[in-house]
């Protein structure tokens, strides 16, 4: 019976329901870090996803090309054209060897938002899935402006 009450206690911390526990799952919360990989945590009105972002040190300085944000979602889940990141239009998509959504944005658009150099900037993520679900994912980097690239 512990082991059981003591299951049913991490299910509801971590956002899944627990059928028969009489009691509804923690409410979800804004940092995407804590999120696994695999299951997206509903926020609202819209779906939590998880999201890693490379580079993870954005360069002012760099000669990147793009900033890539690899998801929790399924490839063929996503409506690719309207997805944006921090409002700046994605530039195109993939699926990634799992099958996950992918979204590729400009490096030097993302470099023109306004950030704060030295220290951690959020990235979010927004789009739309297409049974017509809002989804959103957030992370933080850091931004340096560094010729050496240090």
């Amino acid at each position: 019976m512990r082991r059981t009450w003591l299951l049913a206690v991490a299910m509801l911390a971590a956002g899944i329901s627990c059928a028969g526990c009489g009691s509804s799952p923690a409410p979800a919360t804004p940092s995407s870090a804590a999120l696994p990989a695999s299951s997206p945590v509903e926020a609202g009105a819209a779906v939590e996803i998880a999201i890693e972002v490379a580079p993870n040190v954005l360069n002012l300085q760099s000669q990147g090309e793009v900033v890539t944000i690899h998801t929790s979602l399924a490839y063929s889940a996503v409506a690719g054209s309207g997805v944006t990141l921090n409002g700046v239009p994605i530039a195109w998509w993939k699926a990634d060897n799992r099958g996950q959504f992918v979204a590729k944005f400009d490096m030097n658009a993302i470099k023109n938002l306004p950030v704060r150099v030295g220290e951690y900037n959020a990235l979010r993520i927004e789009g739309t899935k297409t049974d017509a679900t809002r989804f959103w994912g957030e992370k933080a980097i850091l931004v340096v402006d560094s010729a050496s690239g240090k």
